[in-house]
């Protein structure tokens, strides 16, 4: 299965890989980016990350949310098992920190220029030195999909 992601990664298939990932998402996947909303935030992820504006795993975003760090939060909406990441909306709910479910946490971890996949990751605008200058490459994206999250929750 690995082999045929590279293979269609390669290939330039990005089309139907969202709905190749659709039947392993767990079922507390809620809000649940749409394609279109789902490319923008890999785009800005990946912007964010060449920054250095992304926190990266459960134990980083949750130390974020708790110190009242502002940002997104995005989570992998195939993680096994579901008990790694369930506690997190809770956390970002009780902190006014905006979250949005992606399909694949093969696909977030890419986005964030890691090797590895990616149960969760946490833009900060501006990052932990809070350089907005160098956040303007990212920020128009950032604030539309922050504008689109709420959205998709009711």
């Amino acid at each position: 299965m690995a082999k045929e992601r590279k293979e269609r990664k390669s290939s330039g298939a990005s089309e139907d890989e969202y709905d190749s990932y659709l039947p392993a998402l767990m079922p507390i996947a809620q809000p649940l980016a749409p394609k279109k909303l789902n490319k923008k935030m890999m785009k800005t992820v990946k912007k964010a990350s060449k920054q250095k504006h992304i926190l990266r795993g459960v134990k980083e975003v949750v130390k974020a949310v708790r110190k009242g760090e502002k940002g997104l939060v995005i989570l992998a909406g195939d993680i096994s098992p579901l008990d790694v990441i369930s506690h997190i909306p809770v956390l970002c709910e009780d902190n006014d920190v905006p979250y949005v479910y992606t399909v694949s946490k093969e696909l977030l971890g890419d986005a964030s220029n890691t090797k590895r996949p990616t149960s969760c990751v946490m833009v900060v605008p501006g990052g932990k030195k809070k350089d907005l200058a160098k956040a303007e490459d990212y920020k128009e994206n950032y604030d539309e999909i922050l504008k689109e999250v709420p959205a998709l929750g009711a």
